[in-house]
């Protein structure tokens, strides 16, 4: 799962956009003046976030310098060259046209007459930042045309100060002053509209199927030695990052981290809910292929337990064939076949369609049989079907954990009884730990699990030792305040579950160990959450479980890139019976902008 819900694109759509639009109209329409105001565009925009002359008409002069044609938030942005001398304030605005192409064109100097309207893309319940912007506008006269346009802002370690934004305590900043020096949330914001550009700059995160990137202004900011930019703290959120979109015809690069945009890219700065502050480019630079590569991890030896962790990405029978053939590959060639495969986000028979259908055997025989076709071993599977739209995810895809594992190598211990609603419990078989199901979810009835898939626990044997397996995925993100959000530091409400989750897993392994102190336990899955968060703080409480990613240097931690940031959110951790390992994280997806998953996978070579 993302880390945060993504809905469907669109800068304004359904009721949202509605609301927004009649709003904005109707405070033009409460406040319309005998005479619009003239006024500079700074004075529009201020030293705040907020536009002192929202809901007002105002009449303003500038150079249009990109125009957006397409879609159901065209526009164009007119900018002043001369500008007030004051960095707080932009010099640029958006003027909204909606689904009408503007008649004017990049160059001309006009003088535009329009309500100024505050509009938070997303909606302001998303927590983001609001644009300012002229709506119900009408060009009153066409002064030149022709004219140059007004020199570009350069974004780059110098201009883009490294505290990402002012604390307020989770409250709004929105009334703070504007301190462009201080912090990068203020210099983008104080940089509105305006042309801005970034010349060299190496992609932090590849193309989506949006026609984005992000890239970074910072490239010394927590980097990976693949290209990338760590996501090292909360207080530390990579102010370097930009997102890239483009206002030309041209195609859209395709850019994997690694890659350079070579030269200039520059445009108005623009602000959604999809990443921040971004770039419209009306100038793109050259795409430099770094050609990035996908790891590979090495095989186990004859004495090794190899357990790994994928999340397959809403996998069912559905999707191509070419998904399955990927997936296959990865664990065969890049994984090198481990023995045990913990899987998340496998979705039921008939994936989305929402008719009672919970059974994913089909899901499990399809990417088994790509795998054997992939060179790989006949793993064999074991899992527990979810009660019907219980568990969270796509609507009607019944998304659930489960285990592969090849009996070649490992046994797996069946053990009856284990259900959708039935609560897994340790047995204490004079001083040696079972599991009284085998496969069991932990304690399924729990709140801690509403909406959001249940543990799975299951009992292993690797030559003549007992490993316990529990495979995890965590709520995920979906209602937390962005990065870029007006609330500084960002809400993150959707912790409280992930918390609770951890607290129910630290107590099932505490149950194992206190009947088997030597108890072998791998804990493993998305946790949807950070090494450095109090949901990994609260599952290794009382020094349980040991989470293998801090043994890795800092610039390799992560499983998944979301809006430049590369960042852990998938884990594997171990009991303290377990000190002999290899750990790695096989970066094959997160980096890529073709991608057999959004999430990347990662393996460990124990010996119990």
């Amino acid at each position: 799962m993302t880390p945060r819900h993504i809905p469907a694109r669109g800068r304004r759509t359904g009721l949202l956009a509605a609301t927004a639009l009649v709003g904005s109209l109707t405070a033009g329409l409460l406040a319309l003046p005998a005479h619009a105001a003239t006024v500079t565009i700074a004075a529009v925009q201020g030293t705040k976030r907020l536009s002192p002359y929202s809901g007002q008409q105002v009449t303003v002069t500038g150079i249009v310098t990109a125009i957006r044609s397409t879609g159901t938030s065209r526009g164009y942005w007119i900018q002043d060259p001369a500008g007030d001398g004051n960095a707080a304030t932009s010099e640029a605005l958006f003027v909204y046209t909606g689904s009408t192409t503007p008649s004017t064109k990049a160059g001309n100097r006009i003088t535009v007459r329009g309500t100024v309207s505050e509009y938070y893309p997303g909606g302001s319940a998303e927590g983001g930042q609001s644009l300012t912007e002229l709506t119900s506008a009408t060009i009153t006269a066409t002064l030149s045309t022709g004219n140059a346009l007004p020199a570009a802002f350069t974004l780059d370690a110098a201009s883009v100060p490294d505290t990402y934004a002012p604390d307020a305590g989770g409250a709004t900043i929105e009334g703070l002053t504007l301190s462009p020096s201080t912090y990068a949330l203020d210099r983008y914001e104080s940089l509105e509209g305006m042309r801005v550009q970034v010349s060299g700059t190496g992609v932090v995160g590849a193309t989506t199927p949006y026609s984005e990137l992000f890239v970074t202004a910072d490239p010394a900011e927590h980097p990976t030695p693949r290209g990338g930019t760590v996501y090292g703290s909360y207080a530390s959120q990579n102010a370097g990052r930009v997102k890239i979109e483009s206002l030309l015809t041209s195609a859209f690069p395709v850019a994997d981290v690694g890659d350079v945009l070579s030269g200039t890219t520059a445009g108005p700065l623009d602000y959604d809910d999809f990443g921040g502050y971004g770039i419209q480019a009306t100038t793109l630079g050259t795409l430099t292929d770094n050609a990035l590569a996908p790891e590979t991890t090495r095989a186990q030896a004859a004495g090794e337990l190899a357990v790994a962790t994928y999340n397959v990405e809403n996998l069912d029978p559905t999707d191509p064939q070419a998904k399955f053939d990927r997936l296959a590959a990865g664990i065969v060639g890049n994984l090198a076949s481990p023995d045990i495969v913990a899987l998340e986000e496998v979705q039921d028979n008939n994936g989305a369609t929402d008719n009672g259908v919970v059974a994913a055997d089909q899901t499990y025989a399809k990417l088994i049989a790509a795998v054997s076709a992939a060179g790989g071993p006949a793993y064999q599977y074991r899992q527990i079907n979810p009660v019907n739209d219980q568990d969270g995810g796509e609507p009607g895809g019944n998304i659930r954990v489960g285990f592969l594992y090849n009996p070649a190598r490992v046994g797996f211990t069946d053990r009856p009884g284990g259900t959708s609603t039935t609560a897994v419990s340790v047995v204490d078989n004079g001083g040696t730990a079972a599991l009284s199901a085998s496969p069991g979810r932990i304690n399924p009835a729990d709140s801690a699990w509403n909406a959001s898939r249940k543990p799975l626990a299951g009992e292993f044997t690797f030559q003549g030792s007992t490993v316990f397996v529990i495979a995890d995925h965590f709520t995920s993100k979906g209602g937390d305040q962005p990065l870029h959000s007006r609330f500084q530091p960002p809400a993150r409400p959707s912790e409280t579950q992930r918390g609770k989750q951890a607290t129910q897993v630290n107590g099932f392994v505490k149950q194992l160990l206190a009947v088997q102190p030597s108890a072998r336990v791998v804990v493993l899955g998305d946790l949807n959450d950070f090494e450095l968060s109090g949901t990994v703080t609260t599952l290794t409480s009382g020094g349980v479980l040991t989470p293998l990613v801090n043994s890795l240097p800092a610039g390799e931690r992560y499983t998944y890139v979301y809006e430049g940031n590369s960042q852990a959110i998938d884990h594997i951790l171990t009991s303290p019976a377990l000190t002999s390992y290899d750990y790695d994280i096989v970066h094959v997806n997160s980096e890529f902008a073709d991608q057999a998953s959004d999430h990347d996978p990662q393996v460990v070579r124990l010996v119990p």
